[in-house]
Formats: structure tokens, C-alpha cells, sequence
């Protein structure tokens, strides 16, 4: 089956098409960089520049794919969870295409198309696994009993953390998006040059807090001068990058010992994260816990989980209703 994926949840279009729940044919993803200049997404110029480049993407991923509408099996976009303008500029295009082309419709719940990403990169990983599902929006801790069945294990109580990384990128005058910037000066900082907070909500919670390091940071800043700032902005960078991910890792393999689970995967954005990764592997493996992520263009915003995810979702639940509307505050479970 030639599954077509469209994504526009916040700053990237995207559209993908996959044959089955494992070939990707193309998986085009146009970066938005105009909010470089804002330090963030700015909603109305995102929803204005899906509009500008969504037939553009889906033209080259159809190009690159060397297929034609008459080939396309099922038509897929996310419907949620994101920015309500962005969404409806992808949701209503492929339903537009759908209705078009008379083609079956599935509308995608962004975060299981993050789950999804794993799923289509790695055959042997198990059905029953542990996710830690981590991006500018999102930060949350899934145990997955298969695709579709999920149970909520934690979540961010405020902040996600890549929406800290972002906010302390700009206060140490770094470009946005600043996760790159931040794992880039990481490696050269001493992670040892000042202990910020852990957010820490209850000591036996798997949820997770960013608020206060971020007010930590900002803090800290603050109270240094120009030079200061100069000489040390990589070692703030190391040390707020420590205290981040310290959480992520110390909660996630303490659910999957006291859960069980055998493998442990990382999605979303910030799973790019290389600082990350080596923790995330080095605990893991001490533990005898199989660890998985995706390659950089499925960890970011991407239009072939979406095709992968809708796929999955239409062998479950058949199509969608071409009423369907978008929801910026869609849950996964």
C-alpha cells in the first residue's frame, strides 16, 4: 500500500510517501527558518508559510517517489496535537486531496506518528516497549503494549524540554532553534562548572518540570557580566544540558525496571540529542536494556511517521470522516 503523509503540527512542512509501514519512497521537510529571528514560533507566520510551500513539498515528494496521484493508496495528515492555524493548512489539504482523488482519508495523532518513527526503523524492536517521547511541545513517558495501546506513564508539568533548550539558547545568545547550538557547546563546557536544579515533581512520580531550571538559568545569567558570560557561555550550556537530562535519563530506566520492559526508545526532536544518547545508552546497557532512536530526519517533525502511523491507524480503525477537525491540544491516550 502507497501511503501519502502530510505534516504542518508547528514549523516544518512535510510530506512523505511509504509503501507499507517500512519503505520510504521521500520524506521531504521544509524548514521555516523565518522565526530564527523571533527566538521561536511565531503561530500566524507558520500557518502562512504552510500555505506557501505545502504544494511545493508535496510536488517534490511526489517527484522524488516517482509516483503519481493514481498510485497513492491512502492519503494521511495530522489533525493534533500542534498549532491550530498549522494544522489546518496539512489537515485540509490532504483532505482536499483526498476527496479530490477519491482516495481513503486517515487523520494522525502527531505523537503516535513520533512512536510510529521507531517502528519503521528498527524490525526487531518489540511490540511491548518503553518511549520517551521528547520535543519542543512534548515531553512525556509512554509505556507501548503494541501500536495504538498506550499508557501514560508521565508527562511534563509545564515546560517540554525542548522548549527549555530553546529559551536557554536565547538567553546565551545562541540561534534558534537552540538544541543543536546548546548539545554543540556542551561537549567542549565543563558540565561541572555550576549545579542547576533537577525538576523533580514527587521522588516516585515519573512526571517531569522545566520551569524551574529555566528560572535558574536565567537567574545565573543575569548576575553575569558581558565577559563573563563570554567565558563561560559553554559551560553554562554543559551544565543546564546536565541538569536536563539527568531527569530523563534517572526516570526512564527507573520505569523500565520497575515495569519490566526489555527495550527503551527514543522519539521526537531533542532524541537527537547526542549527550543524550550517550546517557540514555550507558544506563541502559548496565541494566541489560535494549535502546532505540531514530535518525536525525525522523526525530524532527516528519511527514514519513505520519504516513507510517496512518497506515497502522487504517489497518486498525479503517478511514477517517473527512469532517474531521483539527485539535492543538490532542492527547495521545
Amino acid at each position: 500500500m502507497i501511503t501519502l503523509g502530510i505534516e504542518t503540527s508547528c514549523d516544518e512542512t512535510s510530506v512523505a510517501v511509504v509503501r507499507d509501514f517500512e519503505e520510504i519512497l521521500s520524506n521531504i521537510i521544509l524548514s521555516q527558518l523565518v522565526h530564527a529571528g523571533f527566538g521561536g514560533v511565531v503561530p500566524e507566520i507558520a500557518s502562512r508559510e504552510h500555505l506557501k510551500a505545502v504544494v511545493t513539498v508535496f510536488e517534490q515528494a511526489m517527484a522524488k517517489a516517482g509516483i503519481g496521484p493514481e498510485d497513492i493508496d491512502l492519503i494521511t495528515a495530522t489533525y493534533g496535537p500542534g498549532l491550530v492555524g498549522a494544522l489546518l493548512v496539512g489537515l485540509n489539504f490532504g483532505k482536499g486531496l483526498a476527496y479530490g482523488y477519491d482516495k481513503p482519508f486517515v487523520a494522525v495523532n502527531h505523537l503516535e506518528g513520533h512512536i510510529a518513527a521507531n517502528f519503521i526503523m528498527h524490525k526487531n524492536l518489540p511490540d511491548k516497549h518503553l518511549t520517551l517521547i521528547i520535543s519542543g511541545g512534548h515531553t512525556s513517558l509512554v509505556l507501548v503494549e503494541g501500536f495504538g495501546k498506550y499508557i501514560l506513564l508521565g508527562q511534563t508539568k509545564d515546560d517540554a524540554v525542548g522548549e527549555a533548550y530553546d529559551k536557554v539558547a536565547k538567553l546565551l545568545g545562541l540561534g534558534y532553534p537552540g538544541g543543536a547550538e546548546i548539545d554543540r557547546l556542551g561537549k567542549v563546557g565543563d558540565r561541572k562548572y555550576f549545579r542547576f536544579p533537577r525538576g523533580v515533581i514527587k521522588e516516585n512520580s515519573f512526571d517531569f518540570s522545566y520551569s524551574g531550571l529555566k528560572t535558574a538559568v536565567a537567574l545565573h545569567v543575569r548576575d553575569l557580566s558581558d565577559l563573563e558570560l563570554e567565558a563561560h557561555r559553554a559551560d553554562i550550556a554543559a551544565s543546564f544540558q546536565e541538569a536536563a537530562l539527568e531527569v530523563l535519563v534517572v526516570k526512564t530506566v527507573r520505569a523500565a525496571e520497575e515495569y519490566g520492559i526489555g527495550a527503551v526508545t527514543l522519539s521526537g526532536g531533542v532524541a537527537s540529542n547526542s549527550r543524550l544518547k550517550d546517557l540514555m545508552l550507558k544506563k541502559l546497557s548496565n541494566k541489560k536494556i535494549d535502546f532505540y532512536f531514530p535518525p536525525p530526519d525522523l526525530c524532527t517533525d516528519n511527514a514519513a511517521m505520519i504516513a507510517a502511523a496512518g497506515y497502522m491507524r487504517y489497518k486498525l480503525d479503517g478511514p477517517s470522516d473527512l469532517n474531521t477537525n483539527a485539535i492543538p491540544y490532542l492527547k495521545l491516550v
